[in-house]
């Protein structure tokens, strides 16, 4: 049964039902609170039923108990930069007023709260020079970042960031609230990393923090004159690199916005993007053959505390309208570059915002010490491509986006890596996880949701 199914004269009296049910506030169409829907990524079509603003694990696991007892769906959302279409037979359970981050230093390790960003991690372990494994922006969500495998900017020296992890508390399906360890509720522990909101809703997580007080990194920003050269280089250059080394380049072509540095404002540029650990003065020399392929227009690269590490990608803060394609190539040859560049370089009339190649391996390539949901360990680089669904450029946006993964088709393995490129599309779920994978996440979810509560949003499910 979907919302749809209900009677009309009896829907309001189901949804006000919800309000006696649920101790946090709730919000339905039209009334204070339902903005807080509107997700990071603008472009999504987010229209819930209702939306709970949990405060609590118990907040959430009544919501499920309501949503499974009258035949609604439950989504859940911190900040939404991975926002998918929500309709209007879902709750929507948002969770950014759960920000508690507690760091205990002696341990090394962190609890942090469902609606935490990386940002509060960041901030409560540098005072005891402690790291947590963020991705490329701080003001991402900790918990949708892990479920999804976790790629930062020290991938290669670190691997994949929810291996990191040490328990989760979730919520099933069932409305049941769970922990999950690698001896506790292990198949759930197994598949909660890697297999994003398929089996609950994640309350907190554990999760262990690095010594890593400072790193050597930042980026290299050339003119876009010389992408020829520095991607070409940046391919050869890559293969030879330690671990202690990690590296994207970007095509970009950011618009001339506040915050936006003059030298790329409104400009075609090439940023090679570099964070290393270790021997910083080694870390400079092996930068030198990037720095020295062209003359840059603005080099930040230095020593960086570690709570800086968002200066390595500089990711846009603010909300926006954006479209995501993303593929996972075997290798960078010489004639891949060329592809990449005749459909997404200076001369190409490409309209993309950013286009990404982010070189993995490393520590990435070796299995955790648990194994996970998580799959393409095996992927040497991974490309996305972003671009910003607003006037001029919207109808083009998707089509190049397209176009672009369609002619580099022939180096590509045709996966992709969960947190990136959010689709419902029927095929994403083959492109994101082998079979055995699929299988198993699909027969846990059925166990631990029969009512297929969160069958909504990037879940792996049988078909209905």
């Amino acid at each position: 049964m979907t919302l749809t199914d209900l009677p009309f004269d009896g829907l309001a009296d189901d949804l006000a039902g919800l309000r006696a049910h649920v101790a946090a506030p709730v919000a339905f169409p039209g009334e204070a609170g339902y903005e807080r829907a509107t997700p990071w990524n603008v472009a999504a079509s987010v229209e819930p039923a209702a939306v709970v603003l949990a405060t609590s694990a118990y907040d959430i696991a009544n919501t499920v108990r309501f949503a499974a007892a009258h035949g609604f769906r439950v989504s859940v959302q911190a900040t939404g930069h991975g926002a998918l279409a929500v309709a209007p037979d879902t709750i929507l359970v948002v969770t950014s007023g759960m920000t508690t981050c507690t760091v205990d230093p002696e341990a090394r390790t962190a609890r942090v709260a469902a609606g935490a960003k990386w940002q509060h991690v960041l901030d409560a372990a540098a005072p005891h020079g402690l790291a947590g494994l963020c991705g490329s922006s701080p003001g991402v969500g900790v918990v949708g970042f892990l479920t999804g495998g976790g790629i930062g900017p020290l991938v290669r020296t670190v691997g994949l960031s929810s291996d990191y992890v040490r328990s989760f508390e979730l919520v099933t399906g069932t409305g049941e609230m769970v922990r999950a360890t690698p001896e506790e509720n292990a198949e759930l522990f197994w598949g909660l990393r890697g297999g994003k909101s398929t089996l609950g809703i994640v309350t907190a997580v554990e999760i262990e923090l690095l010594p890593i007080p400072e790193f050597y990194g930042g980026a290299v920003y050339f003119d876009g004159a010389d992408a020829e050269a520095v991607l070409g280089e940046w391919a050869r250059w890559g293969a030879d690199l330690p671990e202690t080394v990690s590296t994207s380049i970007a095509l970009l072509q950011l618009p001339p916005l506040p915050g936006v540095p003059e030298p790329l404002a409104g400009k075609f540029t090439v940023a090679v993007r570099y964070a290393a650990v270790g021997d910083f003065a080694e870390a400079e020399r092996l930068l030198a053959p990037m720095r020295a392929v062209a003359t840059p227009v603005l080099d930040t690269v230095g020593v960086l505390p570690y709570a800086a590490i968002g200066a390595v990608h500089a990711d846009p803060v603010d909300p926006m309208p954006c479209y995501e394609q993303h593929t996972l190539l075997r290798e960078l040859t010489a004639e891949t570059v060329g592809t990449l560049l005749k459909a997404a370089g200076p001369e190409s009339g490409s309209v993309l915002t950013i286009v990404e190649v982010r070189l993995l391996g490393g520590a990435l390539a070796r299995e955790g010490r648990h194994r996970s949901a998580f799959c393409h360990r095996d992927a040497a680089f991974a490309v996305t491509a972003i671009g910003v669904l607003a006037p001029p450029v919207a109808d083009a946006v998707v089509p190049q986006a397209g176009a672009l993964i369609v002619a580099l088709s022939q180096w590509s393995s045709g996966g992709q890596l969960a947190n990136f490129a959010p689709s419902e599309d029927a095929g994403r779920a083959a492109r994101v996880y082998d079979e055995d994978t699929r299988h198993w996440l699909g027969a846990l979810a059925e166990r631990h949701d029969p009512a297929g509560v969160f069958r909504c949003g990037q879940v792996v499910r049988f078909a209905s």
